[in-house]
């Protein structure tokens, strides 16, 4: 099977410009067949100030009302991914920027009201896989971000994590896929205050141990219960890494079943 690499960068990442720059430099660098997934919340939230529309958080996630949903449209689909696809054109890495709407790639529904109203937040239920593929087939770099659309004419706002995952577990059934989280530390560590003391490799058993001692606990457990539900629906390979690092593989910690 051909090797697909699938590389999710958070919003600090492309929000600084000697960040990115690297960041693009690097990917473009990347062997064969690949995708970019990118966040941008901090770009969204200063440009959300900017216009006077109030930015609410819960649990760090962001409630997306209606005019909170025209600033992430227009900041993640517009503002961050074209600087994205721009500097990967400038790198010689042919580049499509796509929100879930273009070419049907990411259909969603609104997450039900549970406890919380999030708002016009998109829970994910298909991947255009086919449609990925040819564009990868053709050589072209697909360059994601983090929204989605229910089929009905509406936009929604669409973690970038789960976007990463659904599309490299859609995109397994026709590449041998690996996903890498890329963020500003080395990698899962045990000691959050030393930059050296990366996890290399995470297992269900152990990782179920680091959470009972507290050493693995708040935002990096979604990410990891992500990352072991994709690694059990086909993925190959997950890495979570610095974004300076991630070109050299086996750095950052290495999840395996």
């Amino acid at each position: 099977m051909e090797k697909l690499t699938i590389i999710k960068v958070g919003g600090k990442v492309v929000e600084e410009e000697a960040s990115l720059h690297q960041l693009l430099e690097d990917f473009s660098k990347l062997p064969g067949k690949k995708i970019l997934v990118h966040g941008g919340g901090r770009s969204a939230t200063a440009m959300a100030s900017k216009l006077g529309v109030d930015t609410k958080m819960v649990n760090g996630r962001r409630i997306t009302d209606l005019e909170m949903l025209k600033v992430v449209t227009m900041v993640y689909g517009g503002l961050v991914n074209k600087n994205i696809v721009a500097g990967l054109q400038a790198n010689n890495c042919n580049a499509i920027g796509l929100t879930g709407a273009d070419m049907n790639v990411i259909q969603a529904v609104k997450r039900p009201v549970v406890d919380i109203d999030y708002g016009y937040a998109g829970d994910v239920t298909g991947v255009n896989a086919v449609g990925l593929k040819n564009l990868l087939d053709q050589g072209v770099t697909p360059v994601m971000a983090p929204l989605t659309h229910n089929q009905k004419g509406s936009m929604l706002n669409t973690n970038a994590d789960t976007i990463a995952s659904e599309v490299a577990i859609a995109l397994s059934e026709f590449f041998d896929t690996e996903l890498v989280f890329c963020f500003e530390k080395n990698g899962v560590l045990e000691d959050a205050d030393n930059d050296n003391s990366v996890i290399p490799v995470l297992t269900p058993e152990n990782y179920e141990e680091y959470k009972s001692k507290e050493v693995i606990k708040d935002g990096m457990i979604p990410k990891l219960d992500n990352g072991f539900a994709a690694l059990k629906k086909g993925v190959s390979s997950i890495r979570i890494v610095n974004s300076g690092t991630f070109i050299q593989p086996g750095s950052g910690t290495t999840l395996k079943l």
